[in-house]
C-alpha cells in the first residue's frame, strides 16, 4: 500500500468518526467558505476521489507542521512596542516606507511603492499574524477533513492566545497599525493588516464542536469581534478607510460585513453588501480593468486582491439576499467582469499589460478563480485553470474548498 493509500486509508475512518459524532459538522455554517462545498469535498476525500487528492496531502502536510509551530500573540513583542508602551496592542510599520536619503536621519520615512522594507518584518506584528492565520487556517480545515483533534485543540490554543486569553489577547483597535516612521499620526490604511481575520471566523465555525473549541471560546471571539466592528465603524481611522477608493475601501467593506454577520447584525451585513455596488461601478471599467489598482507597481497583484476583496463580499451577499457576482453597474463595470481580466493572465502574468516589478502569486489567482467558478460556473475560469501549472492547481488549498 502506498504511502499516500495508507493516509488516506486512516482519514476515512476519521472522517467517518466524525460524520458519525458531534466533532464535525455536515454542512458547516461557514460565511465565506461553501459550507456545501467543504461537505461534497470531505466525501471526495473519505472516497479517495483523485480530483482531491494532491490538495488533501499538502493540507495535511501544512497541519502537521502547523502542530508543531509555536503559539503567536501580540505579546511576543520585546524590542519594538506601539506608542501606547501596551504589548496588548497591535503594532506594524507600513511596509512601502523607506528611509529618506536626502536626510541625515531619514525622517520622515518616504514612499517606495512596492518595495517592502525588511524592518517591517522586525519583531512587529504583521508577520505574527499571518502566522496566527496560517496555523488556525490549515488545522480547522485538517480537522474538519479528517477529524483528528489533535488539530482542533492545537487551533483552539492558537485562537485562544491571540483573541482571549488575558494575558496575551490582543486589544480590539488598531491604532497603531502600518505607522510611518518620523510620522507620529495614525493610519486607517492600516486597517488592511486584519482582513485575513476573515479566514480566522470561519476557521472558527469549523472547529464549533470540537474538543479544541467550546461554546464559552465562540462566543468569546464574537464578543472581541463586536468590540473589533464598533472600533472599524466608529474610529476616525475606519471612517478614513472605509472612504478609500481602492483595494483599501473594498477589504474594509469585506471585513466589517464579515464581522456584522459574524455577530448576529445581518442588516448591516446587508447594508454593507448593497453599499458594494457603488464601488463596484467606481472602481471597475467595463473592460475588467480597475485604474485604481493599474496605478499601482504591482498593479496585477493588486487588480486581484481588490477583486478578491469584491469576492468575498458577493459570498458575505449570499447570505443576507445581495447578489453581487451577477451586478452589473449602470456604466459596464462588474466583479465578473474584473475576475474575468485577471484571468485572461493568470497563466502568463508575464503579459500582464501594467506594471508588476516582481512575480505574481498564481495560488492565490488560482483560489480567486476557482471561487468565482464555485458562483458563476462560467467556463472562462475553468479554462484559465487548465492552462496553469498543473501540480500548483492540483495542491492549491482552494482544491478542496471549492472542488
Amino acid at each position: 500500500m502506498t504511502r499516500w493509500l495508507r493516509a488516506i486509508s486512516r482519514s476515512v475512518l476519521l472522517v467517518t468518526a466524525g460524520v458519525c459524532g458531534v466533532q464535525a459538522q455536515a454542512v458547516p455554517a461557514t460565511i465565506v467558505l461553501r459550507g456545501d462545498a467543504l461537505a461534497r469535498a470531505r466525501a471526495m476525500v473519505a472516497a479517495g476521489d483523485p480530483a482531491v487528492r494532491a490538495a488533501f496531502v499538502a493540507l495535511r502536510r501544512s497541519a502537521d507542521r502547523e502542530l508543531l509551530a509555536p503559539v503567536v500573540a501580540v505579546t511576543d513583542k520585546r524590542t519594538l512596542l506601539p506608542p501606547s508602551g501596551d504589548r496588548h496592542d497591535y503594532f506594524s510599520l507600513s511596509p512601502y516606507w523607506w528611509p529618506d536619503p536626502a536626510k541625515p536621519d531619514g525622517l520622515p520615512y518616504v514612499r517606495r511603492d512596492g518595495e517592502v522594507n525588511p524592518q517591517s518584518k522586525q519583531d512587529l506584528d504583521r508577520p505574527r499574524l499571518g502566522a496566527m492565520v496560517d496555523n488556525v487556517n490549515a488545522l480547522s480545515l485538517a480537522w474538519y477533513f479528517t477529524g483528528d483533534d489533535r488539530y482542533a485543540v492545537r487551533a483552539g490554543r492558537q485562537l485562544r492566545a491571540w483573541f482571549l486569553d488575558d494575558s496575551t489577547r490582543m486589544t480590539p483597535h488598531l491604532h497603531f497599525s502600518q505607522l510611518v516612521r518620523g510620522n507620529p499620526a495614525e493610519r486607517g490604511s492600516g486597517i488592511i493588516d486584519t482582513h485575513n481575520f476573515i479566514d480566522v471566523i470561519d476557521a472558527s465555525l469549523l472547529l464549533e464542536g470540537s474538543a479544541g473549541w467550546s461554546a464559552r471560546d465562540a462566543e468569546g471571539l464574537r464578543h472581541w469581534m463586536r468590540a473589533y466592528l464598533g472600533w472599524l465603524r466608529d474610529s476616525p481611522n475606519g471612517r478614513h478607510e472605509r472612504e478609500a477608493k481602492n483595494n483599501h475601501g473594498s477589504w474594509y467593506a469585506a471585513q466589517t460585513a464579515t464581522y456584522a454577520l459574524f455577530v448576529g447584525d445581518s442588516g448591516l451585513a446587508r447594508a454593507i453588501v448593497g453599499e458594494a455596488t457603488t464601488r463596484i461601478g467606481s472602481q471597475i471599467r467595463p473592460d475588467g480593468s480597475q485604474p485604481a489598482e493599474l496605478e499601482r507597481t504591482r498593479s496585477m497583484h493588486y487588480s486581484g486582491f481588490n477583486a478578491d476583496a469584491l469576492s468575498v463580499l458577493a459570498e458575505v451577499g449570499r447570505h443576507v439576499g445581495v447578489d453581487l457576482w451577477h451586478f452589473e453597474a449602470p456604466a459596464g463595470g462588474s466583479l465578473r467582469g474584473a475576475i474575468d481580466h485577471v484571468a485572461e493572465y493568470a497563466w502568463h502574468p508575464a503579459d500582464w499589460p501594467g506594471q508588476q516589478i516582481d512575480a505574481v502569486d498564481q495560488v492565490l489567482l488560482v483560489d480567486l478563480l476557482r471561487r468565482a467558478q464555485a458562483a458563476l460556473g462560467a467556463p472562462v475560469y475553468a479554462a484559465a485553470l487548465a492552462k496553469c501549472p498543473p501540480a500548483m492547481v492540483a495542491e492549491a488549498r482552494s482544491a478542496l474548498l471549492y472542488p
